[in-house]
């Protein structure tokens, strides 16, 4: 499956740019936001088909940030990533819609092939020009 864009939403730097580079050269698209605000803004003008947002965040957080996504975005598949196994965040971040839930740091393999089963399941279509 080819031109997959998805949008990172971490306030963690360091990170953020680390999964970006892992994520690229398996040859997915990736644009990072540092917090929900700036991803939900970037959702408003343009198209990704998975989200993959950090549970813990200043402001917003991930279950928060979900929630506004499936509203506004409903074909948009969200993969939540979280450094704290808590039960009952996952249990609600999939009742709330999240097409998976990861402990960070994840597995670049295992999250690549996550991303691409979620880019599957998802609506949105991102065509390139040439």
């Amino acid at each position: 499956m080819k031109n997959i864009r998805i949008l990172l939403i971490d306030d963690e730097e360091g990170f953020s740019s680390v999964l970006a580079k892992r994520l690229s050269r398996r040859g997915v698209e990736v644009v990072t936001a540092a917090d929900g605000a700036a991803g939900l803004l970037r959702l408003e003008i343009e198209l990704f088909q998975v989200v993959i947002l950090d549970m813990q965040m200043p402001g917003m957080n991930g279950l928060q940030v979900l929630k506004t996504i499936k509203n506004r975005h409903p074909n948009v598949e969200v993969i939540l990533l979280t450094g704290n196994a808590d039960m009952d965040s996952a249990l609600a971040s999939m009742n709330a819609g999240a097409f998976d839930f990861m402990l960070k740091p994840a597995n670049t393999e295992i999250l690549t092939h996550r991303i691409y089963d979620a880019a599957k399941s998802s609506n949105v279509c991102i065509h390139k020009a040439g």
